[in-house]
């Protein structure tokens, strides 16, 4: 699969993207709750704008309360009355999560950001409407713009806070620091332009390492920043590896007869059964804490019981050997090997704590990565809906039950008793569902399949991009958010399901608010998805910024959000060759052999995870493709603020027979069939 020279990606194209990067950071949330936009369905009485129908914040409860508050506040004067129902609505745009700081605050402000630059700005035209005007239960009392400030609201006119306009707009313009400068002027935000941005040619790949000890699922870096990395194996193997520098022609170091972490007596790398995920903890470096997702045989293990995915919470019956396989994260660490935990070269081989127990029905569907939230600092943890095919019993749709979600649990305050748990975790207050009754409150968000390989954008850390494998026909990219429905059993991808069989009972399309994904395609390009990063390796200028992602069939793609801050891409394709300096033998001349995971290192370098070995995105130059286009300055920024089957009918006959031979060599192909 490779490619001629080509250009892609001018410099202005590049240097607008590098605009947009630094200074915004979310895609259409809503103030309350983070949640995604999209809830009304119909036409507002009395936030009445259009677009707030369509893809809005608001639901007519909201509508209704809404306008109660605005029928309390007394305003007597009909031009101060129009500016602050404008106000109001505000809350009902697409985009109100930025409008109300709640992106970037621990709690959204009590008004929006007023746009403030220039005379006669809006914040100017509110000042001129109401500076004069009481208003009972004014939103504006200064003592409200300071959150968690307890004060009352008073009954009074602007003037009574603000000694004039240009102090008034200080309080109400966005600060500098604040993303993309959202601000409100009245009416709905409009989404940006698209701007000029052409697909790369393709991507350089040099061969580090050739499954020594079979393929990684995993490749993270060391927490200290330094050229280490761990990598893991599903049979259950950890490894720390050294790398080299990009273009060196030196491969990956490891030492396999001295795994970091060695788990393979407590679990079985077969199907989609084994070491799944790994994360360390944000403050490793002084804790030493580290923790593993895998699965384990209840049969030989009975300490992995727990509470089984096939009961009555979802009407589960007559499953040949349900929950003998259980889903597990543990706690590890290096503190008992006597060196501080950068110098760690092994860790503890000792489980230091149970985190979370769950029986599995099936023995496919498990999902089970691990990744902190950038700023939250919370653990993520996906399960897939407990397997088989049609998700029989409707785990994805069932709240009371982990199975087919995405879960946020606080590791680092523990509970007085585990009882009502799955483990040694506390349930975040923030979370979705918290004190929701018949619901789960470790659920962050819902409605999926099988998700395999999750990311937080580095720079625009509330999109949170998750591969869902599909099922008959689709695979597809979510980004997740608080609350999210993501649709699987009532849709794969954007497409209607009908499950052929249900035992466990039907959700109707009607009934639920189904976020779509933000990429899909179908099984006529490829079987099974593989999500991997946002790339902001200083290597390639001309992927800088897009999402890559790939399929199991070993063809990649790129992804890039145009609009910004739309949640809309422009997919395509992404071609590769093989460095002239690459290591280890690398063949260009067909699709990769089976692209399993990404990873990524300190230095945001992209790294390819294939069932022979491991390959890392290098300079194009190196592969003779022309890249024109400019990398922003400086390296990229720290994390940022963070909110909180059967076989395919449309698969053609050649990706059938192709995959059906190296199935043979790849354990996770039941990821293609199931």
């Amino acid at each position: 699969m490779s490619t001629g020279l080509g250009l892609r990606g001018g410099a202005v194209a590049l240097l607008l993207l590098a605009f947009f990067v630094f200074f915004t950071t979310a895609y259409p949330l809503c103030a309350d709750n983070l949640e995604a936009p999209g809830r009304a369905k119909t036409n507002l009485t009395f936030c009445s704008a259009p677009e707030f129908a369509n893809s809005g914040c608001c639901d007519p409860k909201d509508d209704a309360q809404l306008k109660a508050t605005f029928d309390g506040m007394l305003i007597s004067d009909t031009r101060c009355a129009n500016v602050v129902k404008q106000i109001l609505c505000s809350v009902c745009d697409p985009y109100s999560a930025d409008l109300y700081g709640a992106s970037q605050l621990s709690k959204a402000r009590p008004v929006p950001y007023l746009c403030a630059s220039g005379n006669g700005s809006y914040c100017n035209q509110v000042w001129g409407a109401c500076a004069n005007v009481n208003i009972t239960n004014s939103p504006f009392e200064p003592g409200l713009q300071s959150i968690g400030n307890s004060s009352s609201k008073a009954t009074a006119a602007l003037n009574k806070f603000y000694s004039n306009d240009t102090a008034f707009c200080a309080g109400a313009a966005p600060p500098s620091s604040a993303a993309g400068g959202f601000c409100f002027s009245g009416t709905p935000l409009k989404l940006p332009q698209p701007i000029v941005h052409s697909p790369p040619a393709g991507i350089c790949l040099e061969k580090l390492e050739d499954a020594q000890k079979g393929y990684f699922l995993n490749l993270i870096p060391h927490p200290d920043g330094s050229d280490r990395v761990f990598v893991n194996t599903q049979a259950g193997l950890m490894y720390m590896a050294t790398l080299s520098e990009p273009g060196s022609g030196k491969p990956l170091t490891i030492d396999y007869s001295k795994p970091f972490l060695n788990i393979s007596h407590r679990t079985e790398g077969k199907g989609e059964l084994g070491f799944m995920g790994m994360a360390f903890h944000p403050d490793f470096l002084n804790n030493g804490r580290f923790f593993i997702s895998y699965n384990c045989n209840t049969t030989k293990f009975p300490d992995c019981k727990g509470a089984c995915g096939c009961s009555s919470v979802n009407r589960c019956s007559n499953v040949s050997n349900a929950c003998t396989w259980s889903a597990i994260v543990a706690e590890y660490t290096v503190n008992a090997t006597g060196v501080t935990p950068n110098k760690a070269l092994q860790a503890s081989p000792n489980e230091v704590r149970r985190i979370f127990t769950y029986g599995l029905p099936y023995e496919n569907h498990h999902a089970g990565g691990l990744w902190f939230g950038p700023q939250d600092k919370q653990l993520y943890y996906p399960l897939g809906d407990g397997g088989s095919y049609d998700d029989p019993w409707n785990n994805a749709q069932n709240l009371n039950m982990p199975l087919g979600k995405m879960m946020r649990l606080d590791i680092d305050n523990f509970p007085g008793s585990t009882t009502g748990l799955f483990g040694n975790y506390s349930i975040p207050r923030d979370n979705p569902f918290y004190g929701v009754n018949n619901t789960r409150g470790e659920i962050w968000a819902y409605g999926l399949r099988n998700p395999w390989r999750c990311s937080f954008d580095k720079m625009q850390p509330s999109y949170f991009y998750c591969a869902d494998v599909g099922q008959n026909n689709i695979e597809e990219v979510d980004l997740i958010s608080k609350g999210g429905n993501y649709g699987w059993r009532v849709y794969e991808g954007t497409s209607r399901f009908y499950p052929a069989v249900s035992p466990g009972g039907y959700t109707s399309e009607d009934s639920i608010n189904a976020i779509m994904p933000i990429l899909e395609y179908n099984h006529t390009v490829g079987i099974s998805i593989a999500g991997g990063y946002v790339s902001y390796s200083r290597q390639d200028a001309c992927v800088y910024g897009s999402y890559l992602y790939a399929d199991l069939n070993g063809f990649l793609f790129s992804a890039f959000e145009n609009p910004p801050m739309s949640g809309k891409y422009v997919n395509s394709s992404l071609p590769f060759k093989c460095s002239s300096k690459s290591p280890l033998n690398c063949s260009d001349t067909a699709p990769l052999n089976g692209v399993i995971s990404f990873g990524e290192d300190a230095k945001n370098d992209i790294y390819i995870l294939g069932v022979d070995g491991v390959y890392r995105m290098v300079n194009p130059s190196l592969c003779q493709i022309e890249c024109k286009a400019v990398l922003p300055p400086g390296p990229a920024p720290s994390p940022g603020p963070l909110p909180p089957s059967p076989p395919s009918n449309a698969a053609s006959l050649f990706l059938i027979l192709r995959n059906s031979a190296f199935c043979v060599i790849l354990a996770l192909c039941a990821l293609v069939w199931l």
